[in-house]
């Protein structure tokens, strides 16, 4: 908080769309070291602000996407705690796509890692000017002061002044340049179970997303796109659909190159959703389906896997030599594992209301990334960024989806050419099939083990086409920062170690999905280590600690380096809480895995059976290690959803394309794990005063292997390539 810079009230309000009147504290986390006051001065905008009004609410403006993770509540309380606020006085306003507001993408699992200790010093600040303020009306010393509850307490005294009666001297009062965090022990909200800010308007219905805005005068439109990706029409007839009572019109998209523009097609504009839906499907459309319109996913699945079988490139680091170590080994083992393409399939599919008119752009969508949508925007429309509006609502899921504002880039298109508004709506089968899809994997480990059992050589090579592709043509080779999800970035203690990517060119659009390339390569791994295991005789559990080797904090630049004590404590109380070892019923199976994703540790410990070969799950624990919780009810919602999430994976999630299009249309084929079929969930959150990392995806890669170990353990029978559903076993 090294910096102090003014902007008139005035100047605020315009810049933020507030209502005046109130005490206005900001951050920039370019620096994090930023804050504003509202006085005459020069412009200045903050990303996050709170704003005090005299009545005593509190408005914090969220610039994070709420899809279900609770982030509005979770960086509010973050503020009010500090702030010694009463929490029945607090309220959020969405931030609108804008850069004033820092990076507003909602990915990564890096919200509150990145903003809880800015939204603190907000807090501490705000705090810092009341008791000023009120130490002045006193005339007593500041250290007579102390915040509770929304009010200003006289220690010498116990007479006390309400927050907003404050408001006005408070704003006069110069900014603190120094200010002090409360301790852990003395925290009201933070750490605690707090319910969602939100909940109201959940349970009531009143909460608005995407699907849910409306304007006077709005159409709403479907789009009929090619089966294969990229693909384009070579001839339409709209005879039958402009006969449905409801269409308007039909219309002709052009595809937008861009990262994330739109596929094009042809569009059916109508006074309601339900019958644009019935005139695209009385459209007669012939499709040129391109070079995409070749691809087979089985066929590319064994491409891709044969090429993991040979010399790839190296990905660094390399420590030793492998073939070294294969040459004196006592025993090698190899194997090969394989995931297919997975689909977001967010509750609430894509979707975005557009009204371009005079120059201007104003979107209503549920957006990850609403900065990026503004941006495309502005580009295509060949407007000026501050000319375009994005307003996020809720998002009704999201998974990595909603961060490609693709739908938007429809919208917009379709707004300037009828000169209405107009709500493109995706239905689930546009969904499924015409998606960003999770990339397909291909991976091939191979090991040494010497006459001990331990493992001397590591040689581990991946192929999947990269997320690189959306935005660079021709990318074949997967990001460095793909790779470093777990492969070359593992944290066992191995003499020595390779690492090697082979070529996978795209065929589809590539996208992130919760928890990325974390998925396969926890799956290869963690059923790679259990194998090895089994080979060396030795208890899974234990081997795997033995691998991960001494405590030790691995030297690297970030702000959370892999501290291996860490990660071996949440193997252990998974494996106490799954009381490992105990003898268990017949045809029934333990198995566990683990990993260190977003700066996270987590373990996993999953019992199933398989009786006559069908498979069931009878337990899942779970324990995070994501230092400092910040809303222990979010964080124990984020790992159970994670456990359901993954065992989808698991059991179902497959994506197929035959002659370039995708086989799957709905949750009629593309399954979902069942609440009949999820047994019980038991989250262990380790208490810890480390700084928070990530919560929203670390708990989904472990899920798929544990289970996969626990077939294992009970059958006998070891799969590796998913989902399990292809091997007959549900």
């Amino acid at each position: 908080m090294e910096s102090i810079q003014n902007m008139s009230r005035r100047n605020f309000v315009k810049v933020f769309g507030l209502a005046s009147g109130g005490l206005i504290i900001g951050c920039q986390f370019s620096s994090e070291k930023n804050i504003v006051r509202i006085d005459d001065g020069t412009t200045f905008a903050p990303n996050l602000f709170v704003q005090l009004k005299k009545d005593g609410k509190l408005i914090l403006v969220c610039s994070r996407s709420e899809m279900g993770q609770g982030i509005r509540t979770s960086l509010t309380s973050a503020i009010a705690d500090e702030m010694e606020a009463d929490w029945n006085y607090v309220s959020v306003e969405q931030a609108t796509g804008d850069q004033k507001f820092g990076n507003q993408n909602t990915d990564g699992s890096r919200s509150v890692r990145t903003i809880l200790e800015p939204m603190r010093k907000m807090g501490a600040t705000a705090k810092a000017l009341l008791i000023a303020a009120a130490a002045k009306k006193w005339q007593v010393a500041e250290t007579d002061c102390k915040a509770e509850m929304h009010y200003v307490i006289n220690k010498n005294n116990d007479k006390k002044i309400f927050f907003g009666d404050l408001v006005e001297d408070a704003m006069k009062m110069d900014v603190p340049t120094n200010i002090s965090l409360k301790d852990k022990k003395d925290f009201n909200y933070i750490g605690k179970t707090l319910g969602s800010v939100d909940i109201k308007d959940f349970t009531h219905g009143s909460a608005t997303y995407g699907l849910d805005a409306r304007l006077p005068n709005m159409k709403f439109a479907v789009i009929a796109r090619c089966p294969s990706t990229f693909g384009t029409v070579k001839s339409f007839d709209k005879t039958a659909t402009l006969k449905i009572a409801g269409v308007e019109n039909v219309i002709e998209l052009e595809r937008v190159k861009k990262p994330f523009g739109m596929l094009g097609g042809v569009a059916v504009i109508a006074s309601n959703t339900w019958s644009a839906i019935q005139g695209r499907n009385n459209l007669d459309i012939h499709w040129d389906k391109g070079s995409n319109g070749q691809y087979d996913s089985k066929k590319y699945m064994q491409k891709i896997t044969s090429r993991v079988h040979n010399n790839a490139k190296v990905a660094p680091p390399t420590k030793g030599n492998v073939n070294t170590a294969f040459s004196k080994a006592s025993q090698i083992v190899e194997a090969t594992y394989q995931l297919p393409h997975l689909a977001h399939a967010p509750m609430e599919t894509p979707n975005a209301l557009a009204w371009v008119h005079d120059g201007k752009c104003e979107v209503w969508a549920p957006l990850q990334d609403p900065q990026t949508a503004r941006a495309d925007a502005a580009a295509y429309l060949g407007i000026e960024v501050k000319d375009v509006t994005i307003n996020v609502t809720f998002l009704g899921g999201g998974f990595g989806r909603k961060s490609k504002p693709d739908f938007v880039i429809e919208a917009i298109t379709l707004s300037k050419k009828i000169n209405a508004p107009v709500q493109v709506v995706w239905t689930r089968e546009d969904d499924i099939q015409h998606g960003y899809y999770h990339t397909t994997n291909a991976q091939y480990l191979k090991a040494s083990l010497d006459k001990n059992g331990d493992v001397t050589g590591w040689l581990h090579r991946t192929a999947f086409p990269s997320i690189n592709s959306t935005f660079m043509p021709g990318a074949n080779y997967a990001a460095g920062w793909e790779i470093g999800q777990g492969m070359n970035n593992n944290p066992f203690d191995i003499p020595n170690t390779r690492y090697e990517n082979a070529k996978a060119e795209p065929f589809v659009r590539i996208g992130w999905l919760r928890s990325v390339c974390a998925i396969f390569h926890s799956f290869g791994i963690n059923s790679f280590i259990d194998e090895l295991a089994d080979k060396a005789k030795k208890d899974p559990l234990q081997f795997k600690l033995n691998l991960i080797g001494k405590d030790r904090i691995r030297e690297e630049k970030s702000p959370h380096p892999l501290n291996t004590k860490r990660l071996k404590n949440v193997m252990n109380i998974a494996a106490k809480k799954a009381n490992w070892g105990r003898e268990l019923p017949e045809g029934h199976g333990l198995g566990i895995a683990f990993y260190y994703s977003f700066y996270s540790y987590v373990a996993t410990v999953v019992e199933v059976s398989v009786i006559n070969n069908k498979l069931k799950l009878h337990h899942i624990w779970t324990v995070l290690d994501c230092g400092m919780v910040l809303n222990k009810d979010n964080v124990l919602n984020q790992m159970e959803g994670a456990s359901v999430f993954g065992s989808s994976i698991a059991l179902y999630g497959k994506i197929t394309a035959k002659d370039g299009a995708i086989e799957q249309s709905n949750f009629h084929d593309y399954k979902m794990t069942r609440m009949n079929e999820i047994p019980p969930i038991d989250v262990t959150l380790v208490e810890s005063d480390e700084a928070p990392t990530g919560v929203g995806e670390p708990g989904v890669p472990p899920v798929a292997p544990a289970i996969a170990n626990a077939i294992f353990n009970a059958s006998g029978k070891r799969y590796r390539s998913l989902p399990l559903s292809d091997h007959g076993l549900v």
